[in-house]
């Protein structure tokens, strides 16, 4: 006995005897509802925002401390001496080891992490809530009585100078190291990362004189999210940090004004791939072009369905990956445009970049690809949003900029509200090719000759 199979294939799911079956519109966007919060500044400056995020019995920790280099010297020694206090500071304390620091935290299911950058020194963590006591009294011990150890800082420098030299040797952090010295010249945010021989001069005296002089209150941002009570966990924060106190933390100085100009080749002998990075002024998030900007973005290079993705990767073969993003700081914003590619198309993918710039800025997104860019902005921002850990991530950010967790809670409304003639004058305002520059970094013997008949590329 035979029977006949009535499973259907998704190809026979998804469509009718006329076509594709149509997507069903989307409904109305829900808003965000304000989780209870509590903002507010102590006595030494710290501002504290503790919000109730109540879904899983954690509490999310997050502080940014402005540590920025104010020696005004073009060869300072900052940034490497700030990377060794981040990578030893958890070596212990005046009243707890290492192994000390670690089983306190594992007996709270906690941890804490430090990294920094040439704007902040950053500390992520998180515990049970019934742990908070705990996880915050740990950081006060190692804010206030990091001893960065003798033996354990050469330890962790010689790794430290390892971890740099793999990296200087990759060519993304080449590429980046360039960029940022194309747009800003030596201004301090260009010094991301320290040289190795800079790292191998830092001493255990450098380390604790920048501790006791630049981790300073005043400034900085803590933000708790979790299974707590705001109040409550504002008035733990002022009793476990009450010793934190001094004055204010070095932020940068603004950003030398980024000018349009040719890209610059950057010759890296015997290289199989180039590295293309193009960046142009942009507007930050209190702009009110600045949503119809985001849309315009996604709809060049911000995410897998956008037209640099399609003509690169899809249409032309020369790269897996091609992008576009807005990087944000404190005083304003710019736009990166992206991607790697075989050194004998480093020219023709220049120019696809350049057209693809130039194409969104005369003939502008259409509405289809409008809505797709908001329909995926808006999705992601909320995604952003569901757990503590992203929640308070997101709201550290907008506080180091000034900003309280209602923006991102009313982003969406902003969101839905442009227009497509909007998304458009943003296009035509920030993306043409005139308004770029950036690094090639590639051998030139390969591709300085295509280059140089594209134009538009200082060569050697």
């Amino acid at each position: 006995m035979t029977s006949t199979s009535t499973r259907r294939g998704a190809d026979e799911i998804g469509s009718t005897p006329a076509g594709p079956r149509p997507l069903p519109p989307l409904g109305p966007q829900r808003s965000v509802p304000a989780p209870e919060e509590v903002d507010t500044v102590l006595d030494s400056g710290l501002r504290v925002i503790a919000v109730r995020r109540a879904e899983v019995p954690m509490v999310e920790l997050r502080l940014r401390v402005p540590f920025a280099d104010t020696s005004g010297r073009e060869e300072s020694d900052h940034a490497a001496v700030a990377e060794v206090l981040a990578t030893t500071i958890l070596s212990g304390t005046a009243s707890r080891g290492r192994v000390a620091v670690d089983d306190e935290l594992a007996g709270v299911g906690g941890e804490l992490g430090f990294s920094v950058d040439p704007e902040r020194l950053t500390v992520s963590g998180h515990a049970l809530a019934d742990g908070t006591d705990t996880l915050l009294a740990v950081l006060a011990d190692l804010l206030l009585s990091a001893t960065h150890p003798d033996d354990e800082l050469a330890r962790e420098r010689a790794r430290l100078v390892e971890r740099i030299e793999l990296a200087f040797a990759q060519p993304s952090v080449i590429a980046r190291r360039a960029l940022q010295e194309r747009r800003y010249g030596a201004h301090p945010v260009t010094r991301e990362m320290p040289r190795p021989e800079e790292v191998t001069r830092v001493t255990a005296d450098a380390v604790r004189a920048l501790q006791a002089s630049a981790l300073q209150p005043g400034g900085s941002v803590l933000v708790l999210v979790g299974d707590l009570d705001p109040a409550d966990a504002v008035s733990r924060v002022e009793r476990a940090l009450a010793g934190w106190t001094g004055g204010r933390a070095a932020e940068l100085p603004a950003l030398p004004a980024l000018t349009a100009r040719d890209l610059l080749l950057v010759d890296r002998p015997g290289a199989v791939q180039s590295q293309l990075r193009l960046s142009a002024p942009a507007v930050g998030r209190t702009d009110p072009r600045y949503a119809a900007l985001q849309l315009a973005n996604l709809a060049l290079g911000g995410y897998f369905s956008s037209r640099l993705v399609e003509n690169l990767r899809e249409d032309k073969g020369y790269t897996y990956h091609a992008s576009s993003s807005l990087e944000l700081d404190p005083h304003g914003a710019v736009l990166v445009v992206e991607t790697d590619v075989a050194s004998e198309v480093t020219a023709p993918a220049l120019l696809e970049t350049r057209y693809e710039l130039g194409r969104l800025a005369v003939v502008p997104p259409t509405a289809d690809e409008v809505e797709s860019a908001r329909r995926y902005l808006v999705g992601s921002l909320l995604i952003s949003m569901t757990t503590q850990a992203g929640y308070a991530s997101t709201v550290a950010a907008l506080a180091a900029h000034g900003l309280s967790s209602s923006w991102v809670r009313e982003h969406p409304a902003r969101i839905e509200a442009v227009t497509a003639d909007e998304v458009a004058a943003a296009a035509a305002e920030f993306f043409a090719p005139t308004a770029f520059t950036g690094v090639v970094v590639a051998d030139a013997a390969r591709a300085g000759y295509g280059l140089r008949a594209l134009g538009g590329v200082e060569t050697p």
